[in-house]
């Protein structure tokens, strides 16, 4: 089983943004919009439901619309994980209900947030949503923003559950994701969580890559991911370095993910705004990133050929 994990799984996996209409109402075209526009990309799966799909920003009933549209519309040419972790147990436990009900392949989830809870209390609201479907779960380690820090002792027992098949490490450093790769064993998967050291991750074992740049700029992940595999170190660097300069120019923004959704609408697709608290871009901003967006497709366009097939 580990082995069709590995190959199932391993790869590059757009986080999904949610698309609302004009109202700030999900918009379940827009979702489906969206992710169809991956499909032809060369990533292996989307990761719906997470920090740049805004889930936490979001009701149960608006999280399952968006589950739901990328579902109908991609299930069965992309690897679909959903995030379903929410403050409550309870909630969590319906969303994966609902995800494994509708065809998901995997579901994933960070600690309950807010409550500065004890080893025992996150492992036992993990434990209810693995018990609660057939799915395989992923852990999802933020702690810059969980404030829940993954021990190798909690992580030593999670991964030892057949269920439990990985984790989606967005801690900052690739020693710890080492760490967490040689605790899970060769058949656990980690995947890569901060952009912007993609390759840093995969040279220190990660298995992929979960990122939400890679949303506005999928074909250049998958080139990179590419290269590694390939043993084209150095090419391989220059691109990151590439790749990082544009995350730098996106991070100047007051919000990221506004950033990137207006970056969308210039290539046709429509996200509408992220939701507050999640600041929209200005219109002093629009020239700046009409012209980062031209620098991504000369970049894209330059790569071309290099994603492969879905790994």
């Amino acid at each position: 089983m580990a082995e069709n994990n590995l190959s199932k799984f391993a790869g590059v996996y757009v986080a999904m943004y949610s698309a609302y209409d004009e109202g700030g109402k999900v918009d379940q075209a827009r979702v489906r919009k969206l992710a169809r526009s991956y499909v032809n990309t060369g990533v292996k799966g989307l990761y719906v439901g997470g920090s740049s799909g805004e889930g936490i920003l979001q009701n149960a009933e608006e999280r399952k619309r968006v589950v739901e549209a990328v579902l109908e519309e991609v299930k069965g040419e992309l690897t679909v994980i959903v995030h379903v972790g929410a403050n409550s147990t309870t909630e969590s436990v319906e969303l994966a209900r609902h995800a494994e009900q509708h065809g998901a392949d995997a579901i994933s989830a960070v600690p309950s947030i807010y409550y500065r809870l004890p080893e025992s209390a996150v492992e036992t609201h993990w434990q209810h949503m693995i018990d609660s479907t057939w799915l395989p779960f992923i852990i999802y380690h933020i702690p810059q923003t969980t404030g829940f820090q993954l021990s190798a002792a909690l992580l030593g027992r999670m991964a030892g559950q057949e269920k439990v098949i990985g984790v989606k490490m967005s801690g900052e450093s690739t020693f710890e994701l080492q760490q967490f790769k040689e605790i899970g064993g060769p058949d656990f998967l980690v995947f890569n969580g901060p952009d912007e050291q993609f390759l840093a991750g995969r040279i220190m074992g990660a298995d992929g890559g979960i990122g939400g740049t890679y949303g506005v700029m999928p074909e250049l992940f998958c080139a990179l991911n590419r290269l590694y595999e390939q043993g084209q170190r150095e090419e391989a660097q220059a691109l990151q370095v590439k790749i990082n300069r544009i995350i730098k120019n996106l991070l100047s923004y007051p919000s990221l993910y506004g950033a990137c959704k207006y970056l969308l609408s210039l290539r046709g697709i429509e996200t509408g705004q992220p939701r507050l608290p999640l600041l929209p871009v200005q219109s002093s901003h629009h020239d700046s990133l009409v012209t980062l967006n031209s620098e991504i497709e000369e970049l894209t366009a330059q790569y071309a050929g290099s994603y492969g097939e879905k790994s």
